[in-house]
């Protein structure tokens, strides 16, 4: 199913037919704002717009279609199917993964059980987030992570927004895939916020490779103990590590063998080093080779790659 068509479907009538008006490039689409009683608004190639009821894109707030409780609720009952109780775990975490990979971010009251959430009610804000597959992406990184056949733990650091999760992805799917000097191997991926597969009903909807088995929804520390137990991976690959707990865990993962492949918020190595939790991935050499992507607004663009001595091997044009 095409894109604008997996988006279309999952809107109230009365924002579908907004949409169905609009002749932008939906695979240009990043984001739909929908928050009630304010003006409907949407991400287009890095550009943000507020949509008039004609499917125009207008520039003031006051010339947008404002987003009606009912455009909410509608809008819930075909995400979910018309069975929001099924998706409780999910809302329980602040989102849904549709079909297509693409991801809903909700918000409204949070209902707190012993201290922990256990649902949203009342939801009044949601965010559509399009999934975007850049394949291919990874390439001019493989000869990095790659030492003969064997493959190297390789930490990619980046600013938010910056495309590592992207990047993650195709590394996973190469490393999965294999070519014709690599022959592929098993992938374990924890994608603890549904991100790197985007599992809809426990299926990826990206091409994560074919050797490669997902965790979805389970937190870093505790799906890379029950991967390494359960699916014999050679590589484990997660996103944004950070916790104490993820740190042991992967300590735990390099220990048994497996290789890790993994990503973290960051501006640079030193950056790293001042975060006490962090310090222990460079003090003690856990990885071998540092991806940073540049914080320049240009997506997935490598800045430099290091080895754990702090060896430049690589430098964008940039750096």
């Amino acid at each position: 199913m095409e894109k604008r068509q997996e988006i279309l479907k999952i809107l109230s009538a009365g924002l579908r037919e907004i949409m169905s008006r609009m002749t932008i490039d939906f695979d240009k689409l990043q984001e739909i704002r929908l928050r009630v009683n304010e003006p409907f608004i949407i991400l287009l190639g890095g550009e943000e717009s507020f949509v008039s009821e004609k499917g125009t894109l207008v520039g003031q707030a006051e010339e947008a279609y404002k987003v009606k409780q009912r455009d909410i609720k509608e809008t819930l009952e075909y995400i979910s199917s018309f069975s929001l109780y099924a998706y409780e775990d999910e809302i329980k975490q602040g989102f849904i993964t549709v079909a297509g990979g693409h991801r809903v971010g909700l918000a409204g009251k949070v209902i707190l059980e012993q201290g922990k959430v256990r649902s949203v009610k009342h939801i009044s804000f949601i965010n559509i987030r399009m999934s975007h597959e850049k394949k291919g992406c990874a390439r001019m990184i493989m000869p990095y992570i790659y030492d003969g056949k064997n493959i190297h733990h390789t930490l990619i650091i980046s600013p938010p927004g910056c495309g590592k999760t992207t990047l993650l992805r195709d590394v996973v799917r190469l490393i999965s895939d294999g070519d014709e000097k690599h022959p592929g191997v098993n992938v374990g991926v924890i994608d603890e916020r549904s991100e790197i597969g985007a599992s809809y009903m426990g299926v990826p909807q990206n091409d994560v490779g074919i050797r490669t088995d997902v965790l979805d929804c389970c937190p870093k520390a505790y799906g890379m103990l029950m991967m390494i137990r359960s699916m014999s991976p050679a590589v484990i690959a997660c996103d944004e590590i950070g916790k104490r707990e993820d740190i042991d865990a992967l300590a735990y993962v390099m220990n048994c063998g497996c290789k890790m492949i993994a990503t973290v918020h960051g501006d640079s190595i030193e950056d790293i080093k001042n975060k006490p939790v962090l310090r222990k991935l460079i003090e003690e050499k856990l990885f071998r080779r540092f991806v940073l992507l540049a914080g320049d607004g240009s997506p997935g663009r490598i800045d430099k790659i290091f080895d754990e001595r702090g060896s430049v091997l690589y430098q964008g044009e940039d750096g």
